[in-house]
């Protein structure tokens, strides 16, 4: 299959792509990718050093006649999101990605295919292995962790760089120039329960979500798309409040950054509840897969009977804890009133775990403003609050505010209706890029962000267009072209 990829157009970046997918690379897990970038840096004999964090930068000199640019900081980072399908056998930590093309696309077999951000190292490979691309000195920088809190972007110090413009590879739209993105911060709650015995007159079931689309959950929050984890807390409510439902376990959804797509729990009714529960119950997942045909076409929500399970959560506990995940805010907040169409705040209920006496709800709130950051994430702090939980912040990160006078931007606006004859989308996104933590470190450096077509990015659908990554790297090497001088 990576022999199929390798011949694809142009082949300096698609061979880079596979040799990268076939390392692991999974985000805080990370030192196999170091150790390979580290020895493809040594490889072309550029100056190769990894920082204190693990962020990996190799340095090239001008081509001939370049010497008198700015230096240029090309940035992607090396980690991916894991996702894969619940019947996918596949382990990200010793496996290589297994990628296929499916006519103008490059897919991967039942997982996420790490596009996102790999082609925007492979092009910052390609570059650095090219002998007949001018450019200006050059700074690749490879950040870890960008994924799971940004650590290598955080990590990064003031010093180790002297780029005047950074180009980060990371937008997903190759009609899109970035200019701006959201800040965020994880919302954790947590709670301890006394776990009680199963009632003797207890009918068991496993109710299990799958099917939804998944998605990226800045830059698909908006499309409102079915989330596990919201979709089990309707449907868990609904029983508890109609026939005292009572929950053994919950386990829904995995990454912060990836909207949930599987949830799974297993509940007892009272065998006297039995028939009108399963009616009541099979009515309900109906109406949510009706509601949703058109957006998730693919949903199956089942309900079965299970194996009696020992124990149950307290009912002091699972009642305020069923109104919070029913309570907690998930999807688009706010929309920002000074740019069109631009989510301005967010939050992604991403993952619930009930089991053995302990719970854990985690939130990604999401917000170009800081305020309404902060807002939102109090929000949800009363919402858990109220139910006995523990709730903290961390991993906050500042969003990028955009320069509508940079100058690199006004190169790259030019050079894109010149190659194109269109104008060029220029927005913020509701992303993290790295750009807004780069520019505390560095806040004297002209920063923009592009990159070609990439769809269900944190998903297993993900998928990258080989003709997008054709316009993507005629575009980077024109660019590079024209950087002008300090």
């Amino acid at each position: 299959m990576s022999k199929e990829v390798r011949e694809l157009e142009p082949v300096e970046i698609w061979s880079n792509f596979a040799d990268l997918n076939a390392v692991p690379r999974p985000s805080k897990k990370e030192e196999q990718v170091i150790a390979f970038m580290k020895a493809f840096g040594a490889s072309l004999n550029l100056e190769t050093f990894e920082d204190e964090v693990g962020n990996v930068i190799i340095k090239k000199p001008a081509t001939l006649g370049m010497e008198d640019r700015k230096t240029v900081v090309l940035q992607s980072h090396l980690d991916m999101v894991h996702q894969k399908n619940a019947d996918t056998n596949f382990d990200f930590l010793t496996q290589g990605i297994q990628m296929y093309v499916d006519g103008d696309w490059v897919k991967a077999k039942g997982t996420t295919l790490g596009a996102d951000n790999g082609l925007g190292v492979a092009t910052i490979m390609a570059v650095l292995k090219s002998k007949d691309v001018p450019h200006p000195a050059l700074e690749a920088l490879f950040t870890i962790d960008e994924e799971t809190g940004m650590t290598g972007a955080m990590g990064l110090k003031g010093g180790c760089l002297d780029g005047d413009i950074l180009l980060n590879l990371d937008t997903e739209e190759d009609d899109e120039i970035g200019v701006g993105c959201a800040g965020g911060v994880d919302v954790t709650a947590t709670r301890s329960y006394i776990e009680e015995p199963t009632p003797q007159t207890a009918i068991p079931y496993l109710i299990n979500i799958k099917g939804l689309q998944g998605g990226h959950s800045g830059m698909d929050i908006h499309k409102g798309f079915g989330n596990a984890n919201k979709l089990m807390s309707r449907l868990l409510y609904n029983g508890f409040e109609r026939f005292g439902l009572r929950v053994s376990r919950i386990d829904g959804g995995s990454l912060r950054n990836a909207i949930p797509r599987e949830s799974t729990a297993i509940v007892v009714v009272d065998a006297v509840h039995k028939t009108t529960f399963e009616e009541a119950t099979r009515a309900l997942i109906s109406a949510i897969e009706k509601e949703f045909q058109t957006l998730e076409p693919e949903l199956n929500i089942s309900i079965n009977p299970s194996k009696l399970p020992a124990m149950v959560m307290e009912l002091g506990v699972q009642q305020p804890l069923l109104k919070a995940l029913n309570a907690a805010h998930n999807g688009v907040f706010r929309m920002s009133p000074d740019i069109e169409g631009l989510v301005e705040t967010s939050n992604n209920v991403a993952r619930v775990l009930v089991d053995k006496g302990q719970l854990k709800v985690g939130c990604l709130t999401r917000s170009s403003v800081e305020s309404s950051k902060m807002d939102l994430a109090q929000v949800l702090r009363a919402t858990f609050e109220l139910a006995g939980c523990t709730v903290e912040f961390s991993g906050d990160y500042p969003g990028w505010t955009p320069n509508m006078n940079s100058s690199i931007l006004k190169i790259l606006k030019e050079l894109y209706i010149k190659l194109n004859t269109t104008e060029p989308h220029v927005a913020a996104c509701h992303a993290g890029l790295e750009c807004g933590i780069l520019g505390t470190h560095y806040p004297n450096m002209d920063m923009i962000s592009f990159g070609p077509n990439i769809k269900g990015a944190h998903s297993p659908d993900e998928r990258v267009q080989i003709s997008s990554v054709r316009k993507f790297w005629v575009f980077l090497k024109a660019i590079l072209a024209e950087i002008p001088k300090k």
